[in-house]
């Protein structure tokens, strides 16, 4: 089912820029309420930059889920699965219980007094704001057979294709249903929370991975020869993204936080953007300046990516409980260390988690990030 292959460093490097701006966008969010009068050019690198951050997983995801698999071979469902839920699923609920626990006890809300409340949570990814993501990784996991069926017959023609609906679909999605005048609570919620669990939502940026994945060495050619082309495309797109949102602001009268719901991944300049950035970051860290400085850095960041994202939302809490008893002013300058502190935290105890679970604790990985001993 699996063949080895070599392994592709700028996919975990790309993992960990990824995680820095999924963080960035986090403290974006705390800067924005904190401050009434934010700088707008700190919150676009906040919240605009940022942009490909979640989509780019999609594309990692993806990429790792094809670039081992023989598709030539009969794909044995039952047991990919049960590696997922062993990688995913279990961590998904450790966490998803421990943010439960941990609002009940500092909100004294009643979580755990209502069942019903609880299945919802967990299956709409709401025990905390970043789990959402988890849920849509074990429904795209949940339908692989589909995927397989629709890479192996993917073409360039075909991909512009699947952009262009992709497109249309984000834009009604995000635009034109509105969810708030339904009467019943189910098919509301459905609604609301769409995208925490639809993932017709990502499709193409995880098509797109699988698709790099299975054509890899003809795609690391196209690279090479096309970098500076690529380079253009990524700063073109992030321009145009930053142009919506300036625009959205200066010239339709939005608030930041109007203009940050506005141009955001979803919309048809945040489309562009996360595929200018995923194809851009992609050929940088593999032949770029990238390639040549800070690997050991972006490697240390991917390696250990998944329990910050999944943690972070901790460091956050407590670092904002902080400057608020102190009267902390959130300036700009105050959120950029706040963010610097956050990442240094929590990248800090994932090191600390993960060697004790390479030497003491193996439970502590399996547990947190769905990292078991090899046999």
């Amino acid at each position: 089912m699996s063949i080895k292959k070599e392994r592709v460093p700028a996919i975990e490097y790309m993992r960990g820029i990824s995680m820095l701006g999924v963080v960035g966008i986090h403290v974006g969010s705390q800067y924005l309420m904190n401050n009434p009068t934010p700088n707008l050019q700190l919150l676009a690198l906040y919240e605009i930059v940022t942009r490909f951050s979640v989509p780019i997983f999609f594309f990692i995801s993806a990429f790792g889920l094809f670039y081992n698999l023989d598709l030539q071979e009969k794909f044995n469902y039952k047991n990919f699965m049960k590696r997922r839920f062993k990688t995913v699923l279990i961590p998904y609920l450790v966490w998803s219980i421990f943010y439960i626990l941990h609002y009940t006890i500092t909100n004294q809300t009643l979580y755990l007094l209502h069942p019903l409340n609880l299945i919802g949570i967990l299956f709409f990814g709401l025990a905390c704001y970043q789990l959402y993501f988890m849920i849509l990784l074990v429904w795209f996991y949940a339908l692989m057979p589909l995927w397989i069926f629709i890479v192996k017959r993917l073409n360039i023609v075909l991909l512009v294709v699947l952009f262009v609906f992709q497109m249309a679909v984000d834009y009604y999605s995000s635009f034109l249903i509105n969810p708030y005048g339904i009467q019943n609570e189910i098919v509301k919620a459905i609604f609301m929370y769409r995208l925490n669990y639809w993932v017709i939502h990502y499709v193409f940026i995880f098509l797109l991975g699988g698709y790099v994945s299975v054509h890899y060495d003809e795609f690391k050619i196209f690279m090479r020869d096309n970098l500076n082309k690529l380079r253009a495309f990524g700063f073109i797109s992030l321009i145009g993204l930053l142009v919506y949102y300036y625009y959205c602001i200066y010239y339709n009268g939005y608030s930041p936080e109007g203009a940050i719901n506005t141009a955001h991944q979803l919309s048809p300049a945040g489309l562009v953007y996360t595929l200018g950035a995923s194809l851009y970051l992609f050929a940088e860290f593999q032949y770029g300046f990238l390639a040549k400085i800070g690997t050991s850095l972006f490697s240390l960041l991917g390696r250990h990516s998944y329990f910050v994202y999944l943690a972070h939302p901790v460091a956050i809490t407590y670092l904002a409980l902080f400057m608020a008893k102190f009267n902390i002013v959130m300036t700009a300058v105050n959120s950029m260390v706040f963010y610097v502190l956050v990442v240094l935290f929590t990248l800090i105890v994932a090191i600390i988690f993960r060697k004790l679970g390479n030497t003491k604790y193996p439970k502590l990985n399996e547990l947190t990030i769905g990292v078991y001993p090899k046999k």
